[in-house]
């Protein structure tokens, strides 16, 4: 067994993305932030539904229609294929831990 909170570095130089599980029309993703945020011009556009939980942390997250959406620990949200998003802000004092399942 593996712990989601285990192995969380202390500083990062960019996010940490780490497959937990998969199949044929699923992923299952740890991802770890530390004040990291998408590029000024990068939107994700992403061919799957994302399902995301903040688990510990906070972040802010932007969608192209201009809403942005504040997460602190236990908020979700599902994404849907091809809406396009960044992540506008993860806090710089902590570890942010998103689970984060793509799925069709």
């Amino acid at each position: 067994m593996k712990n989601l909170f285990a192995s969380i570095p202390l500083s990062l130089e960019a996010e940490q993305f780490e497959e937990l599980a998969g199949g044929k029309d699923v992923r299952i993703e740890r991802i770890v932030s530390r004040g990291h945020a998408s590029p000024e011009r990068g939107w994700y556009d992403q061919p799957q539904h994302e399902w995301v939980v903040v688990l510990q942390g906070r972040a802010v997250l932007a969608f192209e229609q201009g809403d942005d959406v504040a997460l602190a620990p236990g908020d979700h949200l599902t994404i849907p294929a091809h809406c396009r998003h960044r992540v506008e802000w993860t806090d710089p004092q902590q570890a942010t831990v998103w689970l984060a399942v793509h799925y069709s």
